[in-house]
């Protein structure tokens, strides 16, 4: 190692985490440990599994610690142990009391997916599609004791598109995450990173996303549903109760647009299919018409509207 390499503990636990590690690892710096979540039960078998951070690292031959929490001093003394230069935190999704953001000689930073302190918390990727935000970004931060509120010291931008969805912005958002810290390493190492305090005024707080979100109300706008449908794709998805020969099912919609062909004046309830077509099923809504692109029916996978069509029709059918 160089004598600017640093020692640093790494902190994350979902996909997202994985490419700023990856990048730690190919770099200079000696990942010295990894901190990440205990194994979860996944799958049909509720099996115990590693999170993508943990086979990451163990790959790597990177010692991995898995503690519950870190309010204890039986969890915190490994980790001070370790007397690292730096924690690097990405969606860890544990909270560090103060002796641990103490503990390493620079404290801890976080890569935070969004330009703070617009969003704050747990969801800030999809609460911003969710909003119609038009841009967002990567904030590198140093942490304190309170929630995504510590002095900021770099920012990466990037556009929202309107095909952007909350896993496609997720992915891209890692990959910027991880350049993003490599671009301000060595300015918190040289400490010519001037940290720049937050404005707790512009500040929202992006909720832990929760599947009764999905439910969509057809009286809402065509514009208001189609940024559910972005935000909530790949999760929770949002969905649409529709009688199937009798039968209340879940219809699932992945993609949509707001359709500017359709006379959205027509005659009709909000939730009302006006047409069914290979390009698409043409939803009546509170203000417009969404056109859905691609769905599920319960038990099958998604599909585009095309080949659906092409063995059902559910014009005249209302959805909710």
């Amino acid at each position: 190692m160089s004598d600017k390499a640093l020692k640093i503990i790494f902190a994350g636990t979902p996909d997202f985490s994985v490419a700023p590690l990856k990048k730690l690892i190919e770099s200079e710096h000696e990942v010295v440990a990894v901190y990440t979540q205990p194994d979860r039960p996944a799958g049909r078998g509720r099996k115990l599994t590693p999170g993508p951070v943990k086979a990451c690292a163990l790959e790597s031959g990177i010692d991995v610690y898995q503690p519950e929490r870190l309010k204890d001093k039986t969890d915190q003394q490994p980790l001070i142990d370790l007397n690292a230069d730096l924690m690097v935190v990405v969606a860890y999704g544990i909270i560090l009391p103060e002796v641990i953001l103490n503990a390493p000689k620079l404290g801890c930073i976080n890569i935070h997916a969004s330009l703070l302190p617009r969003w704050r918390g747990a969801a800030p990727i999809q609460r911003a599609i969710l909003a119609g935000d038009t841009e967002t970004g990567i904030t590198i931060m140093q942490m304190d004791v309170g929630l995504d509120t510590g002095d900021m010291l770099l920012k990466t931008r990037c556009n929202i598109e309107p095909e952007d969805t909350g896993s496609s912005l997720h992915d891209r958002l890692s990959i910027m995450g991880a350049d993003a810290l490599m671009q301000a390493l060595p300015g918190i190492i040289n400490k010519t990173i001037e940290p720049e305090k937050q404005n707790d005024s512009l500040a929202n707080y992006a909720h832990k996303l929760q599947k009764s979100e999905a439910l969509i109300d057809w009286n809402k706008s065509a514009k208001e549903i189609r940024l559910q449908v972005s935000a909530f794709n790949a999760w929770p998805v949002a969905q649409t109760p529709i009688d199937v020969k009798g039968k209340n099912q879940m219809l699932r919609i992945w993609r949509a647009k707001v359709s500017e062909e359709v006379n959205s004046s027509i005659a009709g309830q909000p939730g009302e299919v006006l047409s069914c077509t290979k390009h698409g099923i043409d939803v009546l809504t509170g203000d417009g018409v969404l056109r859905l692109l691609e769905i599920q029916m319960p038990g099958k996978k998604p599909m585009d509207v095309a080949s659906f069509v092409n063995a059902n029709d559910i014009s005249g059918v209302i959805l909710g």
